[in-house]
């Protein structure tokens, strides 16, 4: 039975064991926000500094305040620092922070825990829309907003046809929404799959590959401005709903008797979701569990309003991510580990010890 909404719009405290409705105790989000914000700034130092040319702190520090003031360093850190580094871990940061959003959305949206872009289907539509755009039509020439936009129809497509399928015989089932995405992506990444070894290039079929893999290698300060934008304006668009998300995760019913048009709430999600979606897997390809993870653990700390929950899971997913990049660099000497490998690594066992504590629960 749903628990009931109080009057800010959000869940009523649960209940514990016994039912004697004694609330769980959150961490104060602010708290949380802080912590994350000198953890992530830490991170991101860490992982400018670190590599097979590593560079002092300090260093680091003094090439971006000089950058920042409009100075001109042309050494080996400043080429190393402002050109290399810094713009892979800002897009790390960038794309880890969608990702939380993502998820957070998603699982709301379909009202199961168990939801993110990947298991949903849509990082594998966005992937099929940016390969066929690679490899049929531009040989990988294209980038930019055109592999973005390709990559949005993709998820956007991938979204509708799981709905659909989600659908028939009618009403709303957040497990048939699931189902139908897990078979739905693996079909997409079959046809993506099939895709990539029809390049005719094996130079360019390894490449495809490996970013489907996960990987911001080769990141460039151009490539920051999409992102980020759609990044802030996702946020902006899903915070502004966050009361709205608060109700429908308590049954479309209940959701409507708050005054709540859940139809057009989920079709506006649809959009937000895809649209996030496609850009990141337009500049990072398709990274796994972050979106799953993330949302989950900071609900256990900050509590499941979506007004705490969507900066949080935003600035978690950036803190993650960043460090997984930097795992991913110097992991191995000489050699760079796809991304989604090492957050499959880390992600996986995660989600089981968090399905155990719940069913323990």
């Amino acid at each position: 039975m749903a628990r009931p909404a109080t009057a800010a719009g959000q869940l009523a405290p649960a209940a514990d064991r016994h039912g004697r409705g004694r609330p769980c105790r959150a961490v104060p989000a602010g708290v949380v926000a802080v912590v994350l914000v000198v953890a992530l700034v830490a991170a991101s130092t860490l992982a400018v500094s670190s590599g097979t040319i590593g560079i002092p702190i300090g260093r680091v520090w003094s090439v971006i305040g000089q950058h920042l003031l409009g100075g001109v360093d042309t050494g080996t850190a400043d080429l190393i620092v402002w050109q290399l580094r810094l713009p892979r871990v800002l897009l790390a940061a960038v794309v880890g922070a969608g990702l939380g959003l993502v998820g957070t959305a998603a699982q709301a949206l379909v009202r199961n825990p168990l939801a993110d872009p990947y298991l949903l289907g849509v990082s594998s539509g966005a992937s099929l829309g940016a390969v066929v755009l690679i490899v049929l039509v531009d040989g990988g020439g294209l980038l930019g907003l055109g592999l973005s936009a390709a990559a949005f129809l993709g998820a956007l497509a991938s979204f509708v046809l799981v709905w659909l399928f989600a659908k028939r015989g009618g009403g709303f089932s957040p497990l048939r929404v699931v189902l139908a995405g897990v078979g739905i992506a693996h079909f997409l990444s079959g046809i993506t799959s099939y895709l990539v070894l029809q390049a005719g290039d094996l130079q360019r079929t390894q490449g495809v590959l490996f970013w489907l893999l996960g990987s911001l290698s080769g990141a460039e300060w151009n490539q920051l401005a999409v992102p980020t934008l759609v990044v802030l304006l996702g946020f902006a668009v899903l915070q502004a709903r966050s009361r709205a998300l608060n109700a429908v995760m308590m049954g479309d019913e209940t959701a409507a008797s708050l005054g709540v048009d859940v139809t057009r709430l989920r079709r506006g999600l649809f959009v937000v979701t895809s649209m996030l979606t496609g850009v990141l897997v337009a500049v990072s390809g398709a990274i796994a569990f972050v979106g799953l993870v993330v949302p989950h653990v900071c609900r256990m700390v900050v509590g499941g309003d979506h007004r705490r929950l969507l900066p949080v899971s935003g600035l978690a997913g950036a803190l993650l991510l960043v460090v997984v990049d930097l795992v991913a660099r110097v992991a191995l000497p000489n050699q760079e580990v796809p991304i989604g490998v090492v957050t499959a690594l880390i992600g996986a066992p995660t989600l089981l010890y968090l399905l155990n504590r719940r069913l323990e629960r």
